[in-house]
């Protein structure tokens, strides 16, 4: 039989925007299909000019058309007006003018509803803290949600460490977010989606932002940007019990903590004050992760350069469990500077065996045994 125009609509529904995981056919973006005989013409309609992925979306185009009897394809390109470009993300992201309410509450910033604090969603909240810097939390943060991600989970990163932000880097993204209308689309790499500061500031300057500042930045990566409900987001906090983890405590109600410390009994003394803010802002702790925890010379023999005992040690404070420990090497620190994080460059090394671990662990051991029942409305 004869190819149709339906038929390559049908060939090209399975066929996904790579940022927005909707089928292109369904976001409207195949338009005019006009098939000759074995050739076939068509218009893609990008979401916005120069969009960076348009290669891939070509490849794939070509690619759910070749095992038809097709001669040639011919793609012309354009663009969504401005109109369209509201229409779409009132679609997938609803009314950003929308409210519950005019006054801040539990899960609410600025009246605007943040999904991740409903309890109908279905994504978990992993908030990565730390008592001080230096001890590779970003680096833990990164390799844990790339982890996950390998899991197959949808995986996304808030880089919340607005001063010291450091995850695009240390995840490879190459290009900044895309926005329409007024969502904001976060960038991919390595399976993981992300937001952070690094995309709206000089990376050489210094960010002198204060309390409101840092409220309102949090609330837009929160409710501005299309997470499209993933399994996890995982936030990169930074160093301390300051504002932006107060503020999230608030935001993000539900969310779990997971404080990172190194192996010497002073890191452990700081980090637990981490832990200790998570309680009193009645945020639930639910693990330890210990980084730098030896390092395997040559010889097989372990070296603990920086003592022994801290991650386990404030475990049993906190009464959580230490869901691991992270060996240091090279490789590891290397992946974070190159944006190749060692779980997927080198999945069979020792810290990667030990990150696939950990988010074993987070994702069967630690999950939750009750989930919201939306038809219910019970627990």
């Amino acid at each position: 039989m004869a190819l149709t125009e339906a038929d390559v609509i049908e060939a090209l529904r399975p066929v996904h925007d790579p940022e927005l995981h909707r089928s292109i056919v369904d976001l409207g973006m195949v338009r005019d299909v006009v098939v000759d005989g074995d050739r076939v013409s068509l218009l893609v309609v990008l979401t916005i000019p120069g969009c960076p992925l348009r290669n891939e979306i070509e490849q794939r185009v070509r690619s759910a058309l070749a095992g038809y009897q097709v001669a040639d394809v011919d793609i012309a390109w354009g663009s969504m007006t401005d109109e369209e470009r509201a229409a779409l993300r009132q679609v997938l992201h609803g009314d950003p003018a929308s409210s519950a309410g005019s006054q801040p509450a539990h899960g609410h910033a600025e009246g605007r509803a943040i999904p991740f604090a409903d309890p109908a969603s279905r994504t978990r909240v992993l908030l990565i803290a730390s008592g001080k810097g230096g001890v590779g939390k970003s680096s833990v943060t990164t390799n844990l949600a790339v982890a996950l991600s390998r899991r197959g989970k949808r995986v996304g990163i808030v880089d919340a460490d607005v001063w010291g932000f450091s995850i695009p880097r240390m995840l490879g993204v190459d290009r900044s977010p895309v926005l329409l209308d007024q969502m904001i689309v976060p960038p991919e790499a390595n399976g993981v989606a992300c937001i952070s500061m690094g995309f709206f500031a000089d990376e050489s300057q210094p960010v002198i932002w204060r309390g409101p500042m840092l409220h309102k930045a949090l609330e837009q990566f929160l409710t501005d940007v299309y997470w499209d409900e993933p399994d996890y987001l995982v936030v990169d906090l930074p160093p301390g019990t300051g504002d932006i983890s107060i503020s999230l405590a608030q935001f993000l109600p539900r969310a779990e903590l997971y404080v990172v410390t190194t192996p010497q009994p002073a890191a452990q003394r700081v980090a637990q004050r981490a832990a200790f803010m998570a309680h009193k802002v009645h945020l639930e702790v639910k693990g330890v992760i210990e980084n730098m925890s030896w390092f395997t010379g040559d010889d097989g023999t372990r070296y603990e350069l920086f003592g022994a005992g801290g991650g386990a040690e404030l475990a049993e404070r906190v009464e959580v469990p230490l869901l691991g420990q992270i060996p240091l090497v090279p490789a590891l620190r290397d992946g974070g500077d190159s944006g190749h994080p060692i779980v997927v460059s080198d999945p069979e090394s020792e810290a990667a065996v030990a990150f696939a671990a950990i988010a074993e662990r987070i994702d069967v051991e630690l999950a939750p045994t009750k989930r919201f029942n939306p038809e219910l409305r019970v627990l």
